[in-house]
């Protein structure tokens, strides 16, 4: 990748330096308090609470011969012996602890974030693995972060610390240029983080093995949930010497990796030998011009949004 180089120039849709400052420097939401009148006892909260990964704990809730508890997942972390006193554990049930979890309703714990759900202990699970006010993951292609956050807080992280472009606009025109052709490499870009409508959108660009040809991928991800990425549509377009290849389509949500985008193919795909020919004749140097718009699905007559055929 180190001889690869790529450009982005961005139209500006009626936003400043000064709203874009605004947009970047939004900081994840704080530690708000649980809802009135749905807080567990915190002693009951306690008791059900392991002392290894001080999460709450599900049955199987084992027990030591003195009383003292932990999941069942942190037993075998802790090679069968108590982390509070150390005698053996055995495969005590402390059956009482789980009849008292079965009778809890408790908030899902992303109440900080927003969440306003309440739920029987044994649901809350379920809910936390799919609730859309849990934290996004770091959505930067090409390595394995593990940071989290909400979207304002990444959009800042994927500045500061990825150095991840930020355009301001629903337009965009990217420009791809290796110096040898001949070889495509299993390679991943995230090119730049738009802000439009108010959402933050990632533009990706991988190359990569699809079977036995090699292929160029293109496509965007939304910076939130999947609902609310159906709200948008975008189009991408390649091309050159009087030929052109199009896409369109729906932004994917960041709960999907990136990975997954691209091994479901879901967005502009083109095959090396037509990028060569949108290159020119000679095929000494790979050039690819990626440009492409976002656009605010028409809710409404009366709806002001910006159109495909309203932007330029």
């Amino acid at each position: 990748m180190g001889s690869d180089s790529i450009e982005c120039v961005s139209s500006i849709d009626g936003m400043d330096e000064e709203d874009t400052a605004r947009t970047q420097s939004s900081k994840p939401h704080g530690g708000a308090a649980p809802p009135a009148g749905i807080a567990p006892s915190t002693s009951v909260h306690e008791l059900l609470e392991c002392p290894v990964c001080a999460n709450s704990m599900y049955p199987p809730i084992h027990q030591c011969q003195n009383g003292h508890t932990l999941c069942s997942t942190c037993k075998t972390r802790v090679q069968n012996r108590c982390p509070t006193c150390r005698q053996e554990l055995g495969d005590i049930r402390c059956l009482a602890l789980e009849k008292v979890a079965e009778s809890l309703e408790l908030p899902c714990k992303y109440y900080s974030h927003g969440c306003p759900e309440v739920f029987p202990y044994y649901s809350k699970l379920k809910h936390e693995s799919q609730c859309n006010y849990r934290p996004y993951n770091c959505p930067y292609a090409g390595s394995e972060c593990s940071v989290v956050g909400d979207i304002p807080f990444l959009v800042t992280h994927l500045r500061d610390d990825h150095k991840v472009d930020m355009h301001t606009g629903c337009t965009f025109n990217h420009r791809y240029v290796k110096s040898n052709p001949r070889e495509v490499e299993n390679a991943t870009w995230m090119l730049t983080v738009f802000n439009c409508f108010g959402q933050s959108f990632c533009l990706h660009f991988e190359a990569f093995q699809l079977g036995m040809a090699p292929v160029y991928m293109a496509f965007l991800r939304f910076m939130g949930d999947e609902n609310d990425a159906r709200n948008f549509s975008y189009s991408l377009e390649v091309g050159a010497n009087g030929r052109k290849l199009t896409w369109e389509g729906t932004p994917r949500s960041i709960r999907d990796s990136h990975r997954k985008v691209r091994d479901s193919h879901d967005g502009l795909i083109i095959q090396r030998n037509m990028a060569l020919f949108f290159s020119g004749c000679e095929r000494k140097e790979l050039k690819l011009r990626v440009t492409g718009r976002i656009w605010k699905e028409q809710q409404n007559s009366d709806a002001a949004v910006c159109m495909p055929n309203l932007c330029s």
